[in-house]
């Protein structure tokens, strides 16, 4: 049967991890596929030589123009609702969809039964609950694959050989936004804070994509007890007849939820008898770090596998494996009994307060863009926890307000700088600020992009100003 792309005049917005895939599956259909994107690099010329290859004509340094005969436009998650070329297609009658859309769409076209996706959105700790989930389901001997904003493609496993089971699918709100008919068998969002307002335009419409992912869902809709927004969410949904509101917490579970008792991660959901019975699923010493955030991932890990029918011992063994991504909360070195500590992943306000609140006390490394946030909430919360602050980045001055307003009592290093190399300046700032016992803590609460290609190479040039003061320390011994 022909796909419902064959022969198609569709346009892609962006190249990039996103797009570049995005413009090669739909051509690879039998579509005709242009992809127009407003930078023209070096990175950019080589992705469209790729793509050019293939048939897909590309326009680079114009991202603004909608092409002759466009009947659809895929876009990749960073292009704003806002932008020109989507307005040129509104007025045209064309619809605007993701890569995230046109993969769930191509899942029933490949002529074998399509796998159901678990999904995972949340302002913070989506990654690390896609891995979780993916372990655990692995333990229970499943077919399966973490995908989706997690940075590998759906596009290669909707349309690859392998029959995969399930798959545990992490998305953004990007990516939420651009996929209206997407319907997940089980979904969570982990939690909600203000973060991509600038894109979003205000925090109303932020939650209202997040909220998307419970849309349909078939078994359960699965939320977080202490974040009420999430369950608002599940309740504002339009989901399948029989789909359940499964909540997780810190706390002792109540019926139709998880939590913890006595150090044991407790299932009161999937029993027989959610009244009187509780399943205990893992232990937190099962767990690679007993921070709360990251005990609140490994329940909603496990309610979703617990939705798609995965025994308690699988939880339990895939916990047990789980080893989290780089940049997430990483002990990099201890140095004279100061202990270093990379969380350059924490890129808004409510990571960088889960971090910090796994660590006391704390000389903290702030600073980047902040993409419209605020940080009184963050400095109140967590200003008993600092020994001092060092600040970088195009924004810190507006971290530095909310210190003096709340943490007046804080030593505070405001690093005038922006280049690469402030981060060794930053290390030996924070060097200097620290006593024995304390951590040194990368935990941005901005995003990279003012200084460092991404959240990762911010993470990489802290490690390697720890590494520099190591072999300094050895030199001198």
């Amino acid at each position: 049967m022909p796909s419902e792309y064959a022969g198609r005049r569709i346009t892609g917005a962006g190249l990039g991890v996103s797009g570049v895939p995005a413009a090669r599956a739909p051509r690879g259909l039998g579509a005709h596929v242009t992809v127009v994107n407003g930078s023209d690099g070096e990175r950019q010329r080589a992705e469209a030589a790729e793509l050019e290859a293939l048939g897909v004509t590309v326009h680079l340094g114009d991202g603004d123009t909608l092409p002759e005969g466009t009947e659809l436009v895929v876009t990749t998650p960073g292009w704003k609702p806002t932008s020109p070329l989507f307005q040129a297609a509104a007025r045209a009658g064309v619809q605007v969809i993701g890569d995230v859309e046109v993969a769930w769409r191509l899942r029933a076209e490949q002529g074998r039964t399509p796998a159901p996706w678990l999904a995972v959105t949340g302002t913070n700790g989506k990654t690390t609950t896609v891995r979780m989930l993916a372990a655990i389901l692995e333990a229970a001997g499943l077919r399966t694959v973490a995908v989706g904003n997690i940075g590998v493609s759906l596009f290669d496993v909707v349309l690859g050989d392998v029959e995969y089971d399930v798959l545990a699918v992490e998305l953004s709100s990007y990516q939420l936004h651009w996929a209206p008919s997407l319907r997940a068998h089980s979904a969570t969002v982990l939690n909600l804070a203000p973060d991509h307002l600038d894109w979003h335009g205000s925090m109303e419409a932020y939650a209202a994509d997040k909220g998307r992912i419970y849309e349909g869902n078939e078994v359960a809709c699965v939320y977080n007890v202490a974040d009420p927004a999430t369950e608002d969410l599940v309740r504002a949904a339009d989901v399948a007849e029989g789909c359940r509101a499964i909540g997780f917490t810190l706390g002792a579970p109540g019926p139709s939820q998880l939590g913890v008792v006595d150090g044991i991660l407790v299932d009161r959901a999937f029993v027989p008898n959610r009244q009187r019975q509780a399943q205990e699923l893992a232990e937190v010493a099962d767990l690679v770090s007993d921070a709360p955030h990251n005990i609140a991932n490994a329940l909603a890990a496990a309610a979703l596998a617990r939705a798609f029918g995965v025994p308690a011992t699988a939880v339990r063994d895939g916990l047990r494996a789980f080893r989290p991504e780089p940049h997430r909360m990483e002990p990099v070195a201890t140095v004279d009994r100061v202990h270093f500590v990379d969380d350059s992943k924490a890129t808004n306000t409510h990571a960088a307060q889960a971090s910090l609140a796994a660590y006391r006390p704390v000389v903290w490394i702030a600073g980047g863009l902040a993409k419209g946030a605020t940080f009184d909430e963050l400095v109140s919360a967590s200003a008993e926890r600092l020994r001092g602050v060092v600040l970088i980045g195009a924004d810190r001055t507006l971290i530095r307000e909310a210190l003096e307003r709340h943490a007046p009592h804080v030593p505070v290093v405001d690093l005038d700088r922006t280049d690469t190399g402030a981060m060794s300046a930053a290390v030996q700032a924070a060097v200097g600020l620290a006593e024995p016992g304390d951590t040194v803590l990368l935990a941005p609460a901005c995003a990279s992009m003012d200084m460092f290609t991404n959240y990762n190479k911010r993470g990489e040039a802290f490690a390697d100003a720890v590494h520099a003061l190591v072999a300094g320390r050895a030199e001198h011994e």
